[in-house]
């Protein structure tokens, strides 16, 4: 009887801590693939606008891909010249990510989270397009 007590009290938080941090690599996996993506999205297309569109979609299909909503997603684009879509722009995209507490809840309510997680990746604008 002991045995079988003591056995559920400690393997219930191993179990939890393990679901725990298979999230946050979820997470993170899910972070640099659409950072990469995104980058890599975003220098094909022909205008500013678009680009920013396109990049924006695919982060969000990347973050759907690994169970991870938009509402806790943010994308940052930054280009180290006037014009990002001019050749030879480096252009920047990082993305973060807040990944909540698995099976809790409230979570959401009260701000738990189990990790922030972001990614950046740089995709330099070709010269022939």
């Amino acid at each position: 009887m002991e045995f079988t007590f003591l056995a559920l009290l400690l393997m219930v938080p191993v179990i939890y801590f393990v679901v725990t941090v298979g999230q946050i690599q979820g997470g993170s996996f899910a972070v640099v693939g659409a950072a990469d993506q995104a980058a890599k999205v975003f220098v094909t297309q022909g205008d500013p606008a678009s680009a920013r569109i396109a990049a924006e979609r695919s982060v969000l299909l990347a973050l759907k891909d690994h169970g991870h909503g938009p509402e806790k997603a943010s994308i940052t684009i930054d280009c180290d010249r006037g014009s990002c879509l001019a050749a030879g722009t480096t252009v920047t995209v990082t993305v973060r990510l807040e990944v909540s507490l698995p099976l809790m809840p409230f979570g959401d309510v009260l701000q738990l989270h189990a990790s922030r997680l972001s990614a950046s990746a740089s995709q330099v604008v070709g010269r022939y397009q």
